[in-house]
């Protein structure tokens, strides 16, 4: 069994630093910040350490579990793990994260200042600062240059990626980190590929505006199982505005209100039946209505024969009638 030894300071709470949760918490599987927290909170409390076994029954983790996740921090460079002995323990010392940004972050002021040196990134930089209408920060900066890097963007790109944003009404960078994220997951290499992308999106969600303001709903009002719902209807079923609107008309029509599932159940029905018109909605209509008029009428007639009261008749006594047999003079 594992022993870990901390060096500690003495306090009756547990700090968390900012870095950590904005920094390295949002990358990290759940196990290894669940091992991290508990022994910040050992370490903080002034425990001379915590072995495994007992990590491993309040976490419910295997003791292979929180070895790794100890590795795991300590190649982030947020932790120190030194064995101690030969019986596997480990000294973990919790590094200064303040001390470690602000190291990170002379590092990277001197690579961007080196990377400016090139004219295109320079006039890069230059137009995006133009484009936000605002001097940029050294972490923007190191973000737009990782893109180049690790997405394989032009600069083009890039300033056609903050043009859309701008055109949402974003400017913050975390916002535009999410699209240039969204660009690259769906394979966005070049010009022509994002202008496609972004067509492709603008249409998705002019289509979707038009259902909701048809249902009479605002839009920051929908939630994400409701967009999934819209966005299976246009892009997967590939129906065309009047016949989801007939859906809705239908909907109103039969509850006085409009509920997606209700809807989204009357264009499954329409989509498994290979409705694509108003005309197909009309014959399987007409289709209905008949079938339910003729069902009708057959139950009528079924119901009539059935309903009638039939008479008993004694056989024997009406033969002896017929033969005269019945008149005993």
């Amino acid at each position: 069994m594992t022993t870990f030894m901390f060096k500690h300071k003495d306090l009756d709470y547990t700090p968390v630093s900012n870095i950590f949760i904005d920094k390295y918490m949002p990358k990290a599987e759940g196990t290894y910040i669940k091992v991290y927290l508990l022994g910040l909170r050992y370490c903080i409390a002034g425990e001379l350490g915590i072995n495994s076994g007992s990590i491993s029954s309040m976490l419910n983790l295997s003791e292979e579990e929180i070895l790794i996740a100890w590795e795991y921090w300590n190649k982030e460079g947020i932790v120190n793990i030194t064995q101690i002995d030969s019986m596997g323990n480990y000294s973990i010392e919790f590094l200064n994260l303040i001390k470690l940004s602000n190291k990170d972050m002379s590092t990277n002021n001197s690579s961007i200042t080196y990377e400016l040196e090139d004219s295109s990134i320079k006039d890069m930089m230059h137009d995006i600062e133009k484009l936000l209408g605002r001097p940029l920060s050294s972490k923007e900066m190191s973000m737009y240059l990782s893109w180049q890097k690790d997405f394989n963007y032009t600069p083009e790109i890039i300033l056609l990626l903050i043009q859309y944003s701008i055109s949402k009404g974003k400017t913050d960078y975390r916002y535009i980190e999410k699209i240039a994220i969204t660009w690259h997951d769906a394979k966005i290499r070049t010009i022509d590929d994002a202008q496609n992308f972004i067509k492709k999106h603008e249409d998705k969600w002019l289509n979707i505006k038009k259902i909701l303001k048809y249902l009479g709903v605002q839009g920051n009002e929908v939630m994400k199982p409701q967009e999934q719902i819209l966005e299976k209807w246009i892009n997967v079923y590939r129906f065309p505005l009047d016949i989801i609107y007939k859906a809705c008309d239908i909907c109103f029509e039969r509850i006085n209100k409009a509920d997606f599932k209700y809807i989204d159940a009357i264009l499954n029905n329409w989509f498994k039946a290979n409705i694509k018109t108003l005309e197909d909605i009309e014959k399987k209509d007409t289709l209905r209505s008949g079938y339910k008029k003729n069902n009708y009428y057959n139950n009528s007639r079924n119901d009539s024969f059935n309903n009638y009261e039939q008479r008993s008749y004694d056989y024997d006594e009406l033969e002896k009638k017929l033969l005269g047999w019945d008149n005993n003079d």
